[in-house]
């Protein structure tokens, strides 16, 4: 009865009989495929965006005094529903004109941010005096703000206040860090070779 013909057997026929070692085959390295690499990999691109938004949005603060406000209150809907998320730039009151959506801090209360009707003059050149309404109400705020500067609304985005909220709890914030070490781990993790490769490299 033969014995079956194997790569090894021909090699040490090979070396026997003088001939020269067949050279062995390439290895070619085995590649994660799947849905578990894709999920890795997008898990591993949202983690980078949203450091660099984070990056970004500090910088931003730094340099150019924009930071985020959250609208917790609809009077300012529909231009700005309950819910949302505004980019707002600090500026001095005398760039203030009517029509403006501005915030203006209060002294011992919550930030206003309604829309501008009204801008006069103060008691110094840097002061204005202005009044305030929000869309959805019919009448101005019950008093006019003496304000020296303002933090004026870029834009908004909303429906994601809530998820801004969420991210702040250390449950959240928590989860997330070992999420995303848990993803990097298993990027860099090495991968040991399959069965074939162990044969081709003459190990079994």
């Amino acid at each position: 009865m033969s014995t079956p013909t194997t790569r090894r057997g021909l090699r040490e026929q090979a070396v026997a009989s003088g001939a020269p070692a067949m050279a062995p085959a390439p290895v070619v390295p085995r590649r994660r495929g799947g849905i578990g690499r894709m999920l890795g990999d997008l898990g591993l691109w949202i983690a980078a965006a949203a450091g660099v938004v984070c990056i970004v949005l500090v910088i931003l603060a730094v340099t150019a005094n924009i930071t985020l406000i959250m609208f917790r209150t609809g009077s300012m809907s529909p231009t700005i529903p309950a819910g949302s998320v505004a980019v707002v730039q600090r500026v001095d009151a005398a760039q203030v004109e009517i029509g403006d959506v501005v915030t203006v801090d209060r002294e011992g209360e919550l930030p206003v941010t309604h829309r501008v009707t009204s801008v006069e003059p103060g008691a110094s050149e840097s002061e204005r005096i202005i009044t305030m309404r929000g869309d959805a109400n019919a009448t101005d705020d019950p008093f006019p703000y003496t304000v020296t500067s303002v933090r004026t609304v870029l834009f908004s985005i909303p429906g994601i206040a809530s998820v801004i909220v969420g991210m702040g709890d250390p449950w959240v914030l928590g989860g997330l860090t070992a999420g995303a070490t848990v993803l990097v781990i298993w990027a860099f993790w090495p991968r040991s070779g399959s069965a074939a490769t162990r044969k081709q490299q003459g190990l079994t």
